[in-house]
């Protein structure tokens, strides 16, 4: 199983620098503020597209939490369980999704970090989100992307790490993704 393959770099300390142009920082800034927007208008599927095919989702329920598999975690999510829980939250019928979360990101405080031993670029940001179904809920944190160059361009995910404030809380539903 995929998510069980220890082998997958969750380390988002970076192991060498990396050297970008005013233009492509803005690119990333870009891609950051893209993913959060399309999160809040509910476009789930070209989320979706943004991820590489062994891209990995992890919110961790620790602080400092090394990794998603000595501890239990609030998302570890690979290819598969992120489009289950997109067709779970988009069903009609589903009635934690009545009335459908809203949602606003804010996204800020974009650093480039470095590279990951892959040659992956690690960006960290800080991260708002408003979000509300029956009742508002604010949650805060630390986010970092891997991202992995695209031929075009652009980036994909490989590995999104969202650092809550409050993740050792106790929450009620968590339906759509941070």
């Amino acid at each position: 199983m995929q998510l069980l393959d220890r082998s997958f770099d969750v380390s988002t300390t970076p192991v060498a620098g990396a050297t970008l142009s005013l233009e492509a920082i803005r690119g990333v800034e870009q891609f950051l503020f893209r993913e959060a927007r399309l999160l809040d208008e509910r476009k789930f599927a070209e989320w979706l597209a943004l991820w590489t095919e062994d891209g990995r989702y992890w919110v961790p329920r620790f602080h400092d939490q090394a990794n998603p598999f000595e501890q239990i975690s609030l998302f570890w999510e690979d290819k598969m369980l992120r489009e289950v829980r997109v067709r779970r939250v988009e069903n009609a019928r589903n009635w934690s999704q009545q009335p459908l979360t809203r949602s606003a990101h804010l996204v800020g405080n974009i650093t480039i970090e470095g590279l990951d031993a892959a040659g992956h670029l690690i960006v960290r940001s800080t991260l708002q989100l408003t979000e509300w179904r029956i009742d508002q809920r604010q949650l805060a944190g630390a986010v970092f992307h891997k991202l992995a160059a695209t031929e075009d361009g652009g980036w994909k995910i490989v590995l999104k790490r969202v650092n809550l404030v409050n993740c050792d809380d106790v929450f009620a539903n968590l339906e759509v993704f941070i």
